[in-house]
């Protein structure tokens, strides 16, 4: 068995270290953990690594961190003119292991002659993106499992665009790592070594200082924030993350005054012990900001997850009680208020663009559409938003305004090319702000456009199906759905079924097919009669399949039983497989 012959060299190895071998050591009387650690290699999807953090193959851990430091070091050195001198920018977050991880890939870089710069701290996924700009780097990485559970760690790499790798240049990564079947064989210098000759250099502040100054720039009312941003009340929760210093420092020099820091989730804490699951997409994560709301009578809470590059977003509703926005909604709110305001200084671009996923809402589109600007589809995951900024940016089609997904991730402005959590956090309490001096919550202008625009509702369901078994069933519910698509769902014909692994489009009553423009990626996407839609797709960094749902009504009322009614009747079918 292949995975066992993996097992005992790994031990047997004088390469891999003793406090390696003991951990293989101990489970060696369990061959079912054996088997899931060495089966395979951890896989390096669109973005990079995720996995637990553990000894052997299939888990993070500095072994598999060389490795893939090694794939893209010799990838930036075949794609990248002065790959060598223009080198790679390293940051990590709060998570085990992070700033060990990140050495040992600053030091694989430096082993194959590429400076690496390498953030003295934890730092956000966003200031990683532009500081890959900044400093004019082939590439970047960061270290980081975003939300994951506490025994999770991953590696991101980006390109010299300051976005996420897209498939295409994955695969030659990929390509590149699949050589290494030696690990011993990886290029490495220690870090005396790699000071001394300033092939590792460390960075911080500088760099903090001119992403902050970016930032601000971005905000859109900066002489009604002077005025009215003292009065807005804010509960800030980090998660335990890197957004704690970055998110505080930018309201604070804008002039926000009223910012409380959950005291128990302000420190960095790679256990994330006070929640279950450090993301603010699960209402759990913001019990102690709702307490401490309560205590000082907020305007609007935030919470950022551990890599701040997400953010969600509490507001108080017509009862007076605190309401989770979905990210749906809060894409929305700020789609009308960027646009708004663009508008009313006569900036808004007429070729300009507002970019969502393919899982998102089309309320946000809506909103654009009626200030005269197009918007467009992609892929889930923001490095396919970040590729469409670059695209537009050397063609000059079209002007990127505003790009966000579902899934709690923003961006304004092109100098960072993924979801910013500091960028987004600013403008939402900007607009905390404008809507207060107007005499309305965030909640009343959510309501106010559900009016405008119809009454959108959005829900998600995510199946969790761990390990080589895990993995094999999600492959089964996607074969299922694609080869046996149900013909009526809530007593609705489904009229459309979107298949983007086969890029194509099929009239469910004619038959009629038509090619898909996006990427294959294994998604299914089925639209009913009335417009209500769902969708199906395996998460790209966690061990779960995720079914996404979307409805309009006429009322709030109405779209909720509508979202409830889909929900179960597709959920139904879920069970039975």
């Amino acid at each position: 068995m292949e995975y066992m012959k993996r097992y005992i060299e790994w031990i047997e190895k004088d390469y891999f270290d003793e406090e390696t071998k003991r951990e293989l050591q101990s489970i060696e009387d369990n061959e079912k953990e054996i088997e899931d650690r060495f089966y395979r290699d951890l896989e390096f999807g669109t973005g990079g690594l995720r996995g637990v953090i553990g000894a052997g193959t299939n888990r993070m851990n500095k072994y598999t961190v060389r490795r893939a430091t090694q794939g893209f070091a010799r990838y930036l050195l075949e794609a990248v003119e002065g790959t060598k001198t223009k080198g790679v920018v390293i940051a990590y977050d709060s998570r085990h292991m992070s700033p060990e991880f990140a050495e040992e890939a600053a030091l694989v870089m430096n082993g194959n002659g590429i400076k690496a710069y390498l953030f003295e701290s934890l730092r956000t996924t966003p200031e990683l993106s532009f500081a890959v700009r900044e400093l004019g780097c082939a590439g970047g990485i960061v270290i980081t499992a975003s939300h994951n559970p506490p025994e999770y760690n991953g590696y991101k790499v980006y390109g010299e665009d300051g976005g996420q790798i897209i498939p295409d240049e994955a695969e030659k990564i990929i390509a590149e790592i699949q050589k290494i079947e030696d690990y011993s064989a990886v290029s490495y210098i220690d870090k005396g070594e790699a000071l001394s000759t300033g092939l590792l250099e460390i960075i911080g502040e500088d760099i903090d200082r001119r992403y902050m100054d970016r930032v601000k720039g971005v905000a859109l009312r900066k002489e009604f924030i002077k005025e009215k941003g003292p009065d807005v009340k804010i509960v800030y929760t980090p998660l335990h993350g890197t957004g704690n210093m970055p998110v505080r420092r930018v309201l604070a020099e804008l002039g926000f005054d009223k910012v409380w820091v959950v005291p128990e989730q302000e420190e960095p804490d790679a256990n994330f012990s006070t929640v279950k699951s450090p993301n603010p997409e699960e209402h759990q994560a913001f019990t102690l900001a709702l307490a401490l709301a309560d205590q000082v009578d907020a305007d609007v809470i935030i919470g950022t997850d551990p890599d701040c590059d997400r953010v969600g977003v509490v507001v108080r509703n017509k009862e007076g009680a605190y309401q989770i926005l979905t990210g749906n909604q809060t894409g929305a709110l700020l789609i009308d208020y960027v646009l708004s305001a663009m508008r009313e200084e006569g900036k808004l671009p007429e070729n300009g663009v507002v970019i969502k996923t393919i899982v998102t809402s089309e309320m946000g589109a809506k909103v654009a559409k009626s200030y005269g600007v197009d918007s467009l589809d992609t892929l889930t995951g923001f490095k396919f938003i970040g590729e469409k900024i670059k695209e537009f940016r050397m063609s000059g089609e079209k002007e990127f305004i505003f790009g966000y997904e579902e899934s709690y991730g923003y961006l304004a402005g092109t100098f960072v090319r993924d979801k910013d959590a500091v960028i987004a956090s600013m403008l939402i309490c900007e607009m905390a702000a404008y809507y207060k001096a107007k005499g309305m919550t965030l909640y009343d202008g959510l309501l106010a456009l559900f009016e405008k625009y119809g009454y959108f509702q959005e829900g998600l369901e995510s199946i969790t199906l761990k390990g080589k078994e895990g993995m094999e069933k999600i492959d089964e519910i996607l074969t299922h759905f694609r080869t046996n698509p149900p013909k009526n769902i809530v007593n609705q014909k489904i009229s459309i079924l979107k298949d983007y692994e086969n890029e194509k489009s099929i009239d469910l009553e004619s038959g009629e097919e038509a090619p898909l423009a996006l990427p294959k990626s294994n998604v299914l996407h089925f639209t009913l009669e009335d417009g209500s839609w769902f969708c199906i797709r395996p998460s790209g960094t966690e061990p779960k399949v995720k079914i996404y749902f979307s409805v309009v009504g006429n009322s709030l009322e109405n779209a909720k039983e509508k979202l409830e009614s889909l929900r179960t009747e597709v959920m139904g079918q879920m069970g039975n497989l």
